[in-house]
């Protein structure tokens, strides 16, 4: 349900700036009327929601200034409706911070894939300056939190932050390898004073990918899909990067995914069983069946 309301709030945030976009003036009670909601609600999504675009209200009526008129693809609007219908995803709730978000350089930076959010207080200066590194690719250090303890990186190339399934990301090269860095755990971030150049391979794989398993080598995992479950496969994206390969005669299908680790697959497989089963590679279904034998029997 709590995604259903969401979409709807996206869908009606999306109609309105289209309008916007458009140059019309927006009457907050025909808005309401259209929408089937209080004239309370629309007033929040033109003040609150909304609060961080050039919004200008003359006689009642909303619109956008005249000088951003028709600058926003249909991808732009998806992307700030779904930005405005989740504002506490972000470690900032400023509406400075979201007016960044609509400046064309800031956007490169910040790469959205998730509705749900960690709570980042106090780390808002560190996501600024990371997104600031970004934008001018400016070599960054800091130190790490890794299960073995404290881990320093010097010299690495920011890229993108990510949010994937409300955990915030740095995809960032270290060396000659591209990895992803929890934010959370990143400390005393300082900026070097040494840039990179542009790498547009890395920025389209990093907007393209479901996931934030960087690998360059991908891996090709094929799964089967029962026919009770194919419904859900179809609708959506279960697995990153997925592609239904065939539709069997029993209503089942025959999915592939090239992922940067098993581990983006092995938890669907896992919540799934027992309708969907690894074909390949050869192997894996059995040694994931082996580790939940082995937890079944010893309880870890």
């Amino acid at each position: 349900m709590a995604s259903d309301n969401h979409d709807t709030l996206v869908y009606r945030l999306a109609q309105m700036l289209v309008k916007l976009n458009q140059g019309e003036k927006l009457n907050p009670q025909a808005l309401a009327d259209e929408f089937g909601v209080n004239l309370r609600t629309i007033q929040r999504d033109l003040n609150v929601r909304f609060a961080y675009l050039p919004i200008q209200k003359t006689d009642g009526y909303y619109h956008l200034d005249p000088t951003f008129l028709g600058k926003l693809s249909t991808k732009d609007v998806d992307r700030f409706a779904g930005l405005a219908g989740v504002r506490g995803l972000f470690p900032s709730l400023s509406d400075d911070f979201l007016r960044d978000i609509f400046d064309t350089r800031i956007q490169a930076a910040v790469v959205v894939k998730g509705h749900n959010y960690e709570n980042l207080a106090g780390k808002e200066a560190a996501f600024r300056t990371l997104e600031q590194a970004i934008v001018v690719r400016q070599h960054i250090e800091f130190d790490y939190q890794k299960d073995a303890g404290i881990k320093s990186y010097t010299g690495v190339a920011p890229f993108k932050l990510i949010n994937h399934k409300g955990i915030w990301y740095l995809a960032a090269r270290d060396g000659d390898k591209l990895k992803s860095f929890s934010f959370a755990k990143i400390e005393n971030l300082r900026l070097l004073e040494s840039h990179f150049p542009p790498d547009f391979n890395i920025d389209k794989q990093l907007t393209e990918d479901d996931g934030i398993w960087l690998n360059d080598d991908k891996k090709e995992i094929v799964l089967k899909i029962a026919k009770d479950v194919a419904g859900y496969f179809k609708r959506r994206k279960l697995i990153a990067n997925q592609i239904i390969e065939k539709e069997l005669e029993d209503g089942g299908l025959i999915i592939s995914a090239k992922v940067g680790h098993t581990n983006q697959v092995v938890p669907i497989v896992r919540y799934w069983i027992p309708h969907v089963r690894i074909i390949s590679p050869e192997g894996l279904q059995a040694e994931m069946e082996a580790e939940l034998s082995a937890y079944l029997r010893t309880g870890r």
